[in-house]
């Protein structure tokens, strides 16, 4: 079951196998670092690479002109979208 997200502690639990823990101390020792900055660095490197391929959409050159032909020459509004912008708050 997942824990809970302490949000004031800078601290991080991992629990591994033996021969998992084995390894990074090998490649720890290899790099002449620490455990902490190279679990670190290679987890952000992971995790930015992820933030990446989540928030990144690659578009065909097809795909791409229908996008901007859509922005310079945008349909009209159908009966649903009018509904919605009726439903919307005013802005004060």
């Amino acid at each position: 079951m997942p824990r809970a997200i302490v949000e004031d502690n800078s601290r991080l639990a991992l629990r591994v196998r033996a021969d998992d823990k084995a390894t990074l101390m090998r490649a720890v020792a290899l790099e002449h670092t620490d455990m902490t900055d190279f679990i670190l660095r290679h987890a952000l490197d992971a995790a930015r690479k992820v933030i990446r391929r989540a928030e990144h959409m690659a578009l065909s050159e097809r795909d791409s002109l229908r996008v901007f032909d859509a922005l310079e020459n945008p349909p009209a509004p159908n009966a649903k979208l009018l509904r919605a912008a009726r439903r919307m708050p005013k802005r004060a």
